[in-house]
């Protein structure tokens, strides 16, 4: 079962602004390509999208709690290769 998520209010401000849809924020923290320790002791989900012919690389830092995940901040980017760890063809 997954986890409750909460979207810090600056966080979901920067949702609507960039166009993304909470429940890509879902699929990629339950589903990620990728799952990383990001700083501080926060956490690092990373999904690969294809958009437009090109591909991007949705990036959810979030704090883990035992019920819950909140959500400090997401973002798109296309620089998928500086942001994959172990190489890009990996997955």
């Amino acid at each position: 079962m997954s986890k409750i998520i909460e979207i810090i209010p600056i966080a979901r401000k920067k949702l609507r602004r960039r166009g993304i849809s909470e429940e890509k924020v879902k699929e990629t923290i339950d589903l990620p390509d990728q799952a990383l320790d990001g700083y501080g002791g926060r956490k690092v989900a990373q999904k690969r999208y294809m958009m437009e012919q090109k591909e991007y690389l949705l990036r959810v830092i979030y704090e883990e709690k035992e019920e819950i995940n909140i959500i400090i901040t997401v973002y798109l980017t296309s620089h998928v290769e500086h942001y994959w760890k172990g190489g890009k063809d990996e997955n």
